[in-house]
């Protein structure tokens, strides 16, 4: 029995590193054939990931968008989208965000013990609350996904969550888009933060395949060996 999901991390950045810039407006990293492909993904996966943070700052629907891959989905058994997680320490998180309201799919908020209480009375009727140890454990997280069924996660965002997945060796497949410009804003978002990577000088990641789509280039790098060359 497989202990944890596959895990996919998938990212659009700047050429300098940059998820965002600092203005309120969410900046768009890729274009129209990109974020087609990330539907495509999104389809092909049983659950997305993204940290409280971006829940915040972004409100993302985290919907499969074309009716096709939704109408495929149903036909394989399966909900049209895929189940919503995601990771909280204080649970600040407002019940109303699109993350809860949209989609007829299971939410799991995975939130700190000390916290589980008031995440529970706060988001309990549009969410399952579920104890993610003190502090969250991405290795608990991910088991207790695997128990639920979950076989391929793919987590999106944000830095801290990229930085966390990376450092805890728990990523089999990063898909990494850069986008064709710089940022140049130290106050904006970094792809990671810091952290003791697996992979450095000594120990370089494998880069599986390069596609140029459109105006940007996509990067698809092997981090287990658990990776499927399947796009």
């Amino acid at each position: 029995m497989v202990d944890r999901p596959y895990t996919l991390l998938s990212c659009g950045m700047s050429i300098d590193g940059y998820l965002d810039d600092a203005r309120q407006e969410r900046l768009l990293l890729s274009n129209d054939a990109d974020f087609d492909r990330v539907d495509e993904v999104r389809a092909g996966c049983d659950a997305i990931l993204v940290g409280a943070a971006t829940i915040r700052q972004d409100d993302p629907r985290l919907l499969v968008r074309s009716a096709e891959r939704r109408a495929a989905r149903v036909a394989r058994g399966e909900r049209p989208d895929p189940v919503k997680v995601t990771v909280t320490g204080r649970c600040d998180i407002e019940p109303a965000a699109r993350f809860f309201t949209l989609g007829e799919v299971d939410k799991l908020v995975y939130c700190a013990t000390p916290a589980l209480g008031h995440a529970r009375e706060r988001l309990g009727e549009v969410a399952t609350v579920i104890d993610g140890g003190d502090p969250v454990d991405l290795n608990l997280v991910t088991q207790d996904l695997a128990a639920r069924g979950v076989r391929r996660l793919m987590v999106e965002g944000g830095g801290t969550m990229h930085t966390q997945f990376l450092t805890a060796g728990l990523v089999d497949e990063l898909q990494l888009v850069v986008a064709p410009f710089f940022v140049g804003d130290s106050r904006a978002p970094r792809f990671v933060g810091d952290g003791d990577f697996p992979w450095g000088p000594g120990h370089r990641a494998r880069l599986a395949s390069v596609r140029q789509i459109g105006d940007v280039v996509l990067l698809r790098y092997a981090l287990s060996d658990r990776f499927s060359d399947t796009e």
